[in-house]
């Protein structure tokens, strides 16, 4: 029978299904993230690449794409259960599934931008084919070397971080309505059928959920864009968020603010279906043979 309890997931099983499902979906999609990432360039789609090299700064996502997301569902799947016991002891059965589903979400989003916010900045410069971003390890040591206090810690890490902030306004938007609406959708499902949607079924809540999560952040997509690309096409720089959006509205009009929609959903959408999909198939595959459990 179908459950509304939040359901237990070993932090082990989480770590590894999440990462292999992270990196299945970034190198499936990547040419999609490529052409969105240039609509969003302040230089112009054609000028940042067009349709060539849709494969630029593969490398950087797929050595990020697994460690960010196996952050992310390893803290997620342990603080549901932990948020939920929390809520029932002060609210009883007042308690929201769906509070407890955006606040674990956000809490490892939190966690995994750690990882994926370096690898953004350093993808982002080589698919908008900036100068001095031929190869990883030029594009790395580009950032590194880009040591002027408008990112965490830059004196160190150099623009590696440039966007956290930002990141962290958009994902955890995106991980409000996401999650709730997938986890709610995959309970609803397996209430009409009488039995726990099956991976398939939890690939399609994911698609549905993430579209529209996609459509709805990405005025702060462009933002996070533009920030980690650090300038605007004439070389100069961006102070911050809101001098982001005040140039944008002011140089090139509000409807920027949705360059790249229609990429980032069918993006996010595909993604979501390959991600949820290889993600629950992964869970249950090591759950059944007990392998981390």
């Amino acid at each position: 029978m179908a459950s509304d309890h939040e359901r237990h997931t070993p932090f082990i099983t989480s770590l590894v299904a999440g990462g292999l499902a992270g990196t299945s979906v970034d190198l499936a999609l990547f040419p999609i993230d490529t052409l969105k990432t240039r609509l969003q360039s302040p230089h112009g789609f054609l000028a940042a690449g067009g349709f060539r090299g849709v494969y630029r700064g593969v490398m950087a996502a797929a050595a990020g794409s697994s460690p960010g997301a196996a952050l992310f569902f390893g803290t997620y799947e342990t603080m549901k259960p932990v948020i939920s016991k929390v809520q029932h002891g002060y609210l009883g059965e007042s308690a929201s599934p769906a509070l407890t589903h955006m606040i674990a979400a956000s809490i490892g989003e939190a966690a995994a931008c750690l990882v994926r916010v370096p690898t953004e900045v350093i993808k982002s410069k080589m698919q908008t084919n900036a100068a001095g971003a031929s190869t990883l390890s030029s594009t790395l040591k580009l950032v590194l070397s880009e040591k002027d206090g408008r990112a965490f810690a830059s004196s160190v890490f150099g623009g590696l971080y440039r966007g956290y902030g930002i990141t962290l306004v958009r994902e955890v938007p995106f991980a409000f309505i996401q999650f709730p609406l997938y986890e709610r959708l995959k309970v609803e499902w397996g209430k009409i059928q009488g039995y726990d949607a099956s991976p398939l079924q939890a690939a399609t809540c994911g698609s549905f959920a993430g579209a529209i999560a996609a459509a709805i952040t990405t005025p702060l997509d462009v933002v996070k864009t533009r920030l980690m690309l650090g300038s605007d096409k004439n070389g100069v720089p961006y102070k911050g968020a809101k001098d982001v959006v005040n140039r944008l509205i002011t140089e090139e009009g509000s409807l920027v603010l949705l360059s790249g929609v229609q990429p980032r959903v069918m993006w996010i959408s595909i993604g979501g279906f390959v991600f949820f999909g290889a993600y629950e198939s992964y869970r249950s595959f090591l759950m059944s043979g007990s392998y981390f459990a």
